[in-house]
């Protein structure tokens, strides 16, 4: 009671509507408090009013830093109540009460107020006893007592109309990836209450650099903060000594005592901008690259880094970090459940590292879009397995690419390869467009899907050419192979162009800047060069426009990702002439030459070349 800050009930009670805003003054004590209303007083508890002690449990810390009440402390470390009395005490009475409290336990002076309130007359009846939730020691019999000491803040804008308007404002100036973990952000923002606390009485950490005065008697004095130069920072004050003390005034009446707390973990975090950019270490560098291009972090972290670096950032410079913020998801268990120890579902990835790769392993994480949660059950890994078998996959048409050299002076001249780089030219350029919207699972997913087409379609066609070193065509089969290769493990990149004689040879990948010249530079034309390579080895062009090729090539593909094989037909295993024949006949029934092609188109390739100014040249058909 001595303690108490206030009284409050819930708004909608009907009861104290009209006491709010009122005041009374508490018996013994005769100290005015005010009649408050709050959302978390329960109207059925007791009488439905009750009263804000600092501090008698969590709710009360609540009430008071919402309701921005003073603290009145009564409990000292020792769980005993202090002898100095709290300065709202001034009748004698009022200290005569507080006297016989002085020295007690919370449970003894618990029985003695309520036999001061018996003998003065103001206790109206004693309550039932009840239950209720309380915390303990976790090594303890007894139940937790909140006492009151010095701490460190930070203004973040708890308490602050400006800083809180700065750092929405902030927040709204940032690319949110995806946009709707800004609204994470601007709920925490606004629903803070109260200053950040910095301070942390631990051993380990960052220390805090400052010392305090000391009196005539040795003890501590709040007001006489000792900062030290900014040039000698870092201090450590249990070590160092303050300018204008020496080691000897350490702990000595009129001397000085350091400063024992520690930094928070976010409050040194919160500065990994500024220590990765060089800031006040490395001027040029720090120019050069604050702010930041991009945060990658999980989504349960908003409310402690990437907050905490915003409001550092805000404070020291004015402005956002970065530019860009990419949140994840979590990995969740089958039942899509926060992996947690306390529930036993948590799966550590060395064992799917060892038993699948690396590789798979990269391929199901950057299967899952950003701000998405990954269900993952390692009895059955099944994205892991099909990333392990595209692994498997990429290896093997390397293997086969690279069996062919590049022949110098190599040009793309047959239509085939220019319809399958065309064709790859648009992967770049949509692989590219995820990557600019911070979308890496769909450029892995356009990646993929002209992977499979490349191995299943066009090195079946391929094949025989490039291994026959007598076809006019073979050099342009080698090489289309080889800039397949070097483009798609990196699609999405900007490629390394250069010119040669106005022939554009790409190094590490084609430039989506520059289309295939001439007669084939679309995509859609792929089913043609198809046809074109089916009629020049004698094949009558099907009618069905390609369904048959579609039908075959996607049935294959469902096979392949699901695992499973198809038994081959006897009679057509005996036609086979070699690996992967039956699959050519198959894709060379599909399709027929397409009728908006370019007249050049119709022979069997054309020469692709650019001048040296970016233009297309004309195209050069051959036979």
């Amino acid at each position: 009671m001595p303690a108490c800050v206030a009284l409050v009930a819930n708004p909608a009670d009907e009861r104290y509507q009209p006491l709010f805003g009122t005041t009374v003054r508490t018996p013994l004590f005769d100290v005015e408090v005010p009649v408050l209303a709050h959302p978390l007083a329960q109207q059925d508890k007791g009488s439905g009013i009750a009263m804000i002690c600092t501090f008698g449990d969590v709710t009360d810390i609540v009430w008071w830093r919402e309701l921005d009440l003073p603290n009145r402390t009564i409990l000292g470390k020792d769980g005993r109540v202090l002898a100095d009395a709290p300065d709202v005490l001034v009748t004698d009475a009022a200290k005569a009460a507080y006297a016989e409290l002085a020295g007690k336990t919370v449970f003894s002076a618990r029985k003695q107020i309520v036999e001061q309130l018996e003998a003065s007359g103001d206790l109206k009846g004693v309550s039932k006893p009840f239950s209720h939730a309380v915390k303990f020691f976790e090594k303890g019999d007894r139940p937790l007592e909140i006492v009151s000491t010095r701490q460190w803040y930070l203004r973040n804008g708890g308490r602050d109309e400006t800083v809180r308007a700065k750092l929405i404002s902030l927040g709204k100036s940032m690319n949110w990836h995806p946009d709707f973990m800004r609204v994470r952000f601007e709920n925490w923002t606004n629903g803070l209450t109260g200053d950040w606390l910095v301070s942390r009485q631990r051993f380990f950490g960052v220390p805090i650099p400052i010392w305090y005065g000391l009196d005539a008697n040795g003890e501590r004095d709040h007001d006489r903060v000792i900062t030290p130069d900014p040039a000698r920072l870092p201090v450590d004050p249990t070590t160092d000594v303050p300018d204008g003390y020496t080691e000897d005034q350490r702990g000595a009446p009129g001397g000085f005592e350091a400063e024992q707390d520690i930094f928070d973990t976010w409050a040194t975090s919160s500065l990994t901008p500024q220590l990765a950019g060089g800031w006040q270490r490395d001027d040029e560098l720090w120019n050069l690259v604050a702010p930041f291009d991009l945060r990658p972090q999980g989504q349960d972290i908003i409310r402690t880094w990437l907050f905490s670096t915003m409001v550092r950032s805000a404070l020291e410079d004015g402005r956002a970090p970065w530019t860009d913020a990419a949140i994840s998801g979590f990995i969740v268990d089958p039942d899509r459940k926060k992996m947690s120890k306390s529930k036993g579902n948590v799966v550590t990835p060395a064992d799917i590292l060892a038993a699948h790769g690396t590789d798979a392993v990269r391929y199901w994480s950057a299967s899952s879009r950003l701000g998405a949660d990954a269900a993952f059950d390692p009895q059955n890994p099944t994205q892991v397995k099909i990333g392990r078998r595209l692994a498997i996959k990429v290896l093997n048409a390397a293997k086969f690419v690279l069996s062919f050299p590049v022949p110098e002076g190599a040009e793309i001249t047959h239509a085939l390869d220019a319809a399958m780089l065309a064709g790859l030219d648009g992967v770049i350029r949509d692989a590219t467009k995820a990557f600019d919207a911070y979308d890496h699972a769909r450029a892995l997913e356009v990646t993929e899907a002209f992977f499979w087409t490349f191995c299943d379609d066009y090195l079946e066609l391929v094949k025989e050419r490039a291994y026959d070193r007598s076809d006019v065509g073979q050099a342009s089969a080698a090489l289309a192979l080889h800039l397949a290769l070097s483009t798609l493990p990196a699609a999405g990149a900007r490629a390394r162009v250069r010119d040669r004689g106005g022939v554009v040879v790409v190094r590490g990948g084609l430039d989506p800047s520059r289309r295939m010249a001439g007669a084939v530079g679309d995509r859609r034309r792929y089913g043609g060069a198809v046809g074109r390579e089916r009629g020049a080895r004698g094949h009558p062009p099907r009618q069905d426009r390609g369904e048959g090729l579609a039908e075959d090539a996607g049935r294959a593909r469902d096979d392949r990702r699901s695992g499973r094989r198809r038994r081959r037909d006897p009679a057509r295993r005996g036609r086979s002439e070699g690996r992967g024949t039956d699959r050519r006949d198959r894709l060379r029934r599909g399709g027929r030459p397409r009728r908006d092609r370019h007249p050049a188109d119709r022979s069997g390739g054309v020469t692709c070349r650019w001048e040296p100014d970016g233009t297309p040249a004309a195209s050069r058909p051959h036979g």
